[in-house]
């Protein structure tokens, strides 16, 4: 039986010792990636897979806030081919706003094709390290969601925070250790990172992505 998790627009199964998360689905019958769809009850449930997303990954080593919820507004930074740009869709419902930012025009044509399905959903084709740029192509976000493989991936997160997202809101910054520094080990950075976000935010969470994601880590701030 799939209910609703502690989380808002996420849901859950329990079976045993197995737990599996989910979406409930803007579009149905519309299969993002490799998901499997679940019907109870007259509605369509996505599985998240946390090996496909690191948003996921955390939802499932059990972080106790995202900050995104349904109608929230959501700057996502390093959109991808939108995987985990879905499911944040899907919990937004229909008032929500998401935001889906990437560099690569590669990207940007799936991310394209997916949003003309998810009415919630708007591409941006801009480079995270410059919000100074989009900034004012937004309303000031609710929450911001950074999957950023670059050396300065903190930076790049902070910037944003500054100048996106509105007071009281929440950050998500997944770190990828050997993005940063491969010399060093994963631990080292993520204690690095930690520092970084501690001189100018409040850090209300953090998890590791392991098993699920190899040498990562999230970090759930909040601008105070």
């Amino acid at each position: 039986m799939i209910k609703e998790s502690k989380l808002k627009g996420i849901f859950v199964e329990e079976r045993g010792r197995r737990t599996t998360y989910f979406t409930k689905n803007l579009v149905k019958g519309q299969k993002v990636y490799v998901e499997k769809l679940v019907n109870q009850n007259g509605e369509e449930f996505r599985q998240w897979i946390p090996e496909k997303s690191k948003l996921g990954a955390a939802i499932y080593n059990g972080i106790s806030q995202i900050g995104i919820k349904p109608g929230s507004k959501v700057l996502y930074l390093g959109a991808a081919t939108g995987t985990t740009c879905s499911h944040v869709s899907d919990i937004l419902g229909d008032e929500g706003e998401l935001y889906a930012l990437d560099f690569s025009p590669r990207t940007q044509r799936n991310l394209v094709f997916l949003s003309e399905t998810r009415k919630n959903m708007a591409c941006m084709l801009e480079d995270a390290k410059r919000p100074q740029e989009y900034k004012d192509k937004i309303p000031e976000v609710d929450v911001i969601f950074q999957d950023v493989a670059q050396r300065d991936q903190a930076k790049i997160f902070l910037k944003n925070v500054k100048l996106c997202l509105k007071k009281g809101g929440f950050g998500l910054l997944a770190v990828k250790a050997r993005s940063i520094d491969v010399t060093k080990k994963p631990r080292e950075i993520f204690n690095m990172v930690r520092d970084m976000l501690e001189d100018e935010v409040v850090i209300v969470d953090s998890r590791t992505l392991e098993p699920y994601q190899d040498s990562h880590y999230i970090f759930v701030i909040k601008k105070v």
